[in-house]
């Protein structure tokens, strides 16, 4: 038994290795994304004196940028290579840093000075898309597609550890040199992860031929369906709770963003292994279930620890949605077409938050906050009901 653990956790540790330059580049495309998440509000409504509307155009418009380049990227990994995937990515993310710094040289003119910002979001949020479907695609070309969960697992953690990183060192970087050093940054970081991946080994595409959209969109839409119902809670989390916890008195609400970033990552540290081992839909519901009682218990709460408690729950439980889910789309799909699967796969996400955080926005005006979380765990708890089938029906795998 010791030697089969042993020989477990050395084949655990040499996927890491082979995974950590492919997962550092990962990294930084979401470090410069979190770099500026705290503080292009500040840049845009103090800054540029714009509109609270302005500058949820400018912070949505990355997302809606990688929404709908989430196809294309995807493609092009199936079709030009994985490397060559994220090569452009982190090129078209220098581009964007510069474009960044561009739109200083117009901050007289706020409305010219805006519009070029918009321009650099919707680079940034192109290439994560990029960046991410290759990095995708080249772990799994290296370890092997029976370590799909383990892919995926390592390349969210590196998503989530870079946003909580970023988003302090944006505040100081902000707080000391103001919105050109966040541009500078944005620039010059995916520039020094570019004269790393351009040393490494390439793999082949898996095929040189266009792959079938409606194979895989039909490989990929119900567990990306239980990913985009599960995403809810965590939207609700990143975008309510501050609001919650101010309007019951109960503080700051900081405590609730770290204590859903560790258990997060602990998550996938601990347990990323197990879509592999025992099958995605099976992963996702006990993990969905987690999520969801964390929802009810911060609908319920009547003081902050319970809503902690709640958050850690929520946390933990959605760490692994992503890559038990993960695990079934991908299987499930063409070997030449795994790069647009794992990017139609991620639109369900970006397309959950893109709807939800609005449909939220309105129950909070409309019924109160609290009902946000009675929501959101409806519609988690559907997202096992999404798990439950896929481990039900007959497997197909191409």
């Amino acid at each position: 038994m010791l030697i089969a653990l042993f020989k477990q956790r050395a084949a655990s540790s040499s996927v890491a290795v082979a995974l950590l330059p492919i997962v550092s580049s990962v990294f930084v495309a979401y470090l410069v994304v979190g770099l500026a998440m705290p503080v292009l509000p500040l840049h845009v409504h103090q800054g540029l004196g714009l509109s609270t509307f302005v500058v949820g155009l400018v912070a949505g418009s990355q997302f809606a940028a990688s929404l709908i380049s989430r196809f294309s990227a995807g493609s092009h990994a199936d079709i030009r290579g994985a490397k060559h995937a994220v090569v452009t990515g982190l090129v078209v993310a220098v581009l964007a840093g510069l474009v960044y710094l561009l739109s200083l040289r117009f901050v007289s003119a706020p409305e010219t000075s805006v519009a070029i910002l918009l321009l650099g979001r919707a680079l940034l949020g192109g290439a994560e898309s990029f960046i991410v479907a290759g990095a995708l695609i080249w772990g799994l070309a290296l370890v092997g597609t029976q370590n799909t969960g383990k892919v995926m697992a390592w390349v969210g953690t590196a998503m989530y550890v870079a946003f909580a990183v970023g988003a302090p060192v944006g505040n100081a970087l902000y707080a000391g040199y103001g919105f050109a050093a966040i541009a500078l940054a944005t620039a010059l970081l995916p520039l020094a992860t570019l004269m790393l991946v351009t040393r490494l080994r390439a793999v082949p595409p898996a095929a040189h031929v266009r792959p079938s959209f409606i194979k895989v969109i039909g490989a990929v839409w119900v567990p990306g369906i239980g990913l985009a119902m599960s995403s809810v809670g965590f939207g609700a989390i990143t975008t309510f709770i501050a609001l919650l916890f101010a309007s019951r008195g109960w503080g700051a609400a900081w405590p609730a963003f770290t204590i859903v970033s560790i258990t997060f990552v602990l998550g996938r540290l601990i347990f990323g292994h197990l879509p592999d081992r025992i099958g995605g839909a099976k992963v996702a519901l006990i993990f969905v279930l987690m999520e969801a009682a964390g929802q009810a218990l911060i609908w319920m709460a009547s003081a902050p620890e319970m809503a902690l408690v709640g958050c850690a729950l929520t946390g933990f439980g959605y760490s692994l949605v992503y890559p038990g889910f993960g695990v079934e789309a991908v299987r499930g799909a063409p070997p030449q077409s795994r790069g647009l699967a794992t990017g139609a796969y991620t639109a369900f996400l970006d397309l959950a938050l893109g709807l939800a955080n609005p449909a939220l926005g309105l129950i909070a005006a409309g019924v109160g906050l609290g009902s946000v979380f009675l929501v959101s765990t409806l519609m988690v708890a559907c997202a096992a009901m999404i798990a439950i089938w896929l481990l039900h029906a007959p497997r197909v795998t191409a």
